[in-house]
């Protein structure tokens, strides 16, 4: 299965719905396209119009990955995802499983610890050691493999992981972290130490959003 960035948008934000608002699902097309927009819990952030995501659940409909499911007498055309775990798909996974291939395809290469927190609404670990036992098992698959783990970035204890199901090549983009430079220079080490620094932050900034949703979302409970 190869989807598009679009794709794959559609069909995690329908699953991150299905777990966390329930009572809201399916999603009708004013809704989906808010929730590929949202500032928060996305990576890259998208700025799509309706057009573009109506032709998107068209296309996945053809895939027989997404169905239009309105309830009787109901004027507004809802949508549902068939990616996994219906009777109409051969992806069966697990509560675990869904969760960590939901963050991935709404945020991109991961590491343990971090979807290990940014899964939090959508399935419960134990520990990283826990996820990380899931994210092997979707890295070897008889029908997959699922997810790739990445080399592991200078100055960072945990390696990312990446979904394969898109349709983008993996580029040197996601590679190059492994990328050793012989004989560097006092500047290039600064610059070296403010990118990372510049990755923690970002890091940190996002994990913020997530305790802030997770916050609304008990003041509202």
């Amino acid at each position: 299965m190869k989807l598009s960035d679009y794709e794959l948008r559609v069909i995690g934000c329908l699953i991150e719905k299905e777990l966390t608002t329930p009572e809201q699902y399916p999603l009708s097309l004013n809704a989906l396209t808010n929730a590929c927009n949202q500032k928060s819990n996305r990576n890259p952030v998208m700025s799509l119009d309706e057009t573009t995501v109506q032709h998107t659940l068209d296309e996945l409909s053809k895939k027989h990955l997404v169905v239009e499911k309105s309830p009787f007498g109901g004027r507004t055309a809802k949508y549902q995802h068939r990616f996994c775990n219906t009777e109409f798909s051969d992806l069966q996974f697990s509560e675990q499983e869904v969760g960590i291939l939901c963050v991935l395809f709404l945020r991109g290469p991961q590491t343990p610890g971090e979807l290990r927190t940014r899964t939090n609404r959508l399935c419960k670990f134990t520990d990283v050691d826990e996820v990380e036992a899931v994210l092997e098992k979707l890295a070897s698959q008889p029908t997959g493999p699922y997810v790739k783990k990445l080399p592991r970035q200078p100055g960072k204890r945990e390696s990312r992981y990446i979904h394969l199901l898109g349709d983008t090549e993996i580029t040197d983009e996601h590679t190059s972290e492994v990328e050793t430079v012989s004989e560097p220079t006092v500047n290039t080490n600064y610059e070296q130490r403010i990118t990372q620094l510049e990755k923690q932050m970002t890091e940190m900034l996002s994990e913020m959003d997530d305790l802030k949703d997770a916050i609304d979302k008990l003041m509202k409970s």
